[in-house]
């Protein structure tokens, strides 16, 4: 059971849940606007052409849009062996801020207007290209945007029906050494 969802209370979990519902709504309506997470989700999308990229060419442009979407998955899972729902409503938040975050690169396509980190080539130039779908990047930026508001919407009932519920206890997962008969 995560110990700072259990600390927070009801209460809390309620308040976290409408400040990120709050927030997302304003993300919603200019997911291109700064948000506090988007330095994360940067370093986390730059890690992502590294880890991937040793998969070849065609992984290592998706390797940060990939990266950016399998770390909060990652944090998901963990909260929900937990049994911690709060904690994945949470992290299902954050999908779908990078969702939209995503969205925002992907119709950058065609214009390529946003500012490159390090330069080099645009990575969904490159993989819509490689797809043959470079004249639809505004219809998969939009693709993107709505998963990102769904999971938005999931998210935040989810955080709200969660909210009340004490995350359970689970039973410890410690190695326990069999007792041998001497």
């Amino acid at each position: 059971m995560s110990e700072a969802t259990t600390r927070l209370g009801p209460h809390g979990r309620l308040v976290v849940t409408v400040g990120l519902a709050i927030y997302g709504f304003i993300l919603l309506r200019d997911p291109g606007a700064y948000g506090f997470l988007d330095n994360v989700d940067l370093a986390i999308h730059e890690a992502g052409h590294l880890v991937f990229g040793i998969f070849g060419e065609f992984l290592g442009f998706a390797g940060g849009t990939l990266m950016q979407l399998l770390m909060p998955t990652t944090f998901l899972v963990y909260f929900l062996r937990r049994s911690d729902g709060h904690g994945a409503s949470i992290m299902l938040w954050w999908i779908g801020q990078n969702c939209w975050n995503i969205s925002v690169y992907v119709k950058d396509t065609q214009v390529q207007e946003l500012p490159l980190v390090g330069g080099g080539e645009h990575d969904w130039v490159y993989l819509l290209d490689r797809l043959g779908w470079y004249a639809r990047d505004q219809q998969v930026g939009d693709a993107f945007y709505t998963v990102g508001v769904v999971l938005y919407v999931a998210a935040i009932v989810w955080g709200f029906l969660g909210a009340r519920k004490r995350p359970s206890e689970r039973p410890s997962r410690a190695y326990h050494r069999p007792v041998l008969d001497e």
